[in-house]
Formats: structure tokens, sequence, C-alpha cells
């Protein structure tokens, strides 16, 4: 049966304080064992959640990694980093580092590269425009960022992925994809991974959906029988409206 997740990708949100906040009141509930919870701090706040959800089940990822061991790169982070903390969960491809900060799908393919050679588990994004979908193109971008970004691995590699799709014209404009277009979308991509690959990772794989995910909404969507949970972003910097999308 494949893994049902919620995952909080918390963005550029959260000092410190405000992290442990959050943390604490997270920690402090009983969490449904059948759902894999994370949370995406801050770069800066990362060591702090790994020490604070230590003893739970809560799994903390990165926003983000750069595609060298090390290196003259100012500002950026590497895998080996990540993991001399305790990170072991990386976020790649959301759709603000391909549209603010030029992420291209070759250097998505190499980000996903270094973080499977250093053992850790990706949750790769990926998902369509709004010109996309009014054009009519949705599915073959789609198909296009899977298999310039992620097809390149290994069928054994496919253990240490979650996939996210994100329908770009419904991330932080209330917009939402409804409950039909969600399912239709992740059969799609489980059928693209089929046919690239087989269909035993097709089925084996979470497909998370990540647009306007809300408590009133989650459940509906959630419902879907290709949806396997979510990847939050706004929702998932209040305690009850996680709480109630990770019960949902």
């Amino acid at each position: 049966m494949r893994k049902k997740i919620v995952a909080g990708n918390w963005k550029m949100n959260n000092d410190l304080q405000e992290t442990r906040s959050l943390l604490e009141a997270l920690t402090s509930e009983d969490l449904p064992s059948e759902v894999e919870v994370m949370v995406a701090p801050s770069f800066t706040n990362l060591n702090e959640a790994v020490g604070l959800t230590d003893k739970t089940a809560i799994v903390v990822a990165a926003q983000n990694m750069h595609q060298s061991d090390k290196g003259a790169f100012t500002g950026e982070v590497s895998a080996g980093m990540l993991k001399s903390i305790g990170v072991e969960t990386v976020i790649i491809g959301h759709s603000e580092r391909r549209a603010y900060f030029g992420e291209s799908d070759r250097i998505l393919a190499e980000k996903v590269r270094a973080a499977l050679v250093n053992g850790m588990r990706v949750i790769f994004c990926f998902g369509e425009t709004l010109a996309d979908r009014k054009h009519g193109e949705h599915f073959e971008t789609v198909k296009t960022q899977l298999t310039r970004g992620l097809f390149q691995i290994e069928p054994g590699q496919w253990k240490q992925i979650v996939l996210a799709y994100e329908p770009v014209w419904a991330i932080g404009t209330g917009e939402t994809a409804s409950p039909q277009q969600a399912q239709e979308m992740h059969a799609y991509i489980r059928e693209t991974i089929a046919d690239a690959f087989n269909g035993e990772i097709a089925e084996s794989v979470s497909i998370l959906y990540g647009g306007s995910v809300k408590p009133g909404n989650a459940s509906e969507i959630f419902g879907q029988i290709d949806v396997d949970g979510g990847l939050i972003g706004g929702a998932s910097l209040k305690a009850e409206d996680f709480l109630a999308i990770i019960n949902a």
C-alpha cells in the first residue's frame, strides 16, 4: 500500500521562536499513525527542528539543496551538510524555485541525482501554469518536466522518490484544482511512469497534491484514488489548520 503523506512547506516563513512554537503545537498532538507527517522549515531552523522532533515520527525536510558536494557556491547548502544535522529528505523542483530562481529541468535532474547518490529521499515537484492548462498543454508540460528532471534515475531509486503535483495556477491564488482534475492528473502521472518504467513502480510511488489545500477541501481531494496526500503551503503555518489537514 502506498504511503499517505502530508508535508508542510513553510517557505520563507517562521523565525526561530515561531518554528519552536509551531513544532511544539504539532508534537503535543497524537498524529494518525497511518499518515507520515513532514515539515520543511527554513535552512536556519532545520537543526532546531530536528532536535524538537527527535522523539516523534515527524520528518524534517529541507526546501532545497545544491547539486554539488562542496565548493565556491556562496549561500548554498549541500546534501552532506543536510545529512550532517539529521535531515535526509529534500524538496526539489518547487514551482517557486523554477520560476523565481531559474532552476531548469537540467539543474533539477542534477539535484535529484546528487540527493539520491547521497542516500536522501526526494520530494520532486512539477506542474503546469495557467497558460499551459488554458492551451490544453498541461499533460504535455507535466510529462516533459518528469522526463527531463526525474526519469534519468534507476528503477531501484524510485523507493527514494515522492512526487508532488503542483498546478502552479492554484498556488497562493485561492484557486484549487477540483478533486476530479487532481485525480485526472495523478492518474496520468502514474500512466506516464508505467510507460517509462513499469506498472509496479507507478503504483507504489506516493503522489501528493500541492495547490491551496485547506481543511475545508482536504478530505475530498485526499479521497481520490490516486492522490496520496498533500504538499501544503500556507495552511501548514497554522497548527490548527495543518492538523485538520493531516487528520483528513
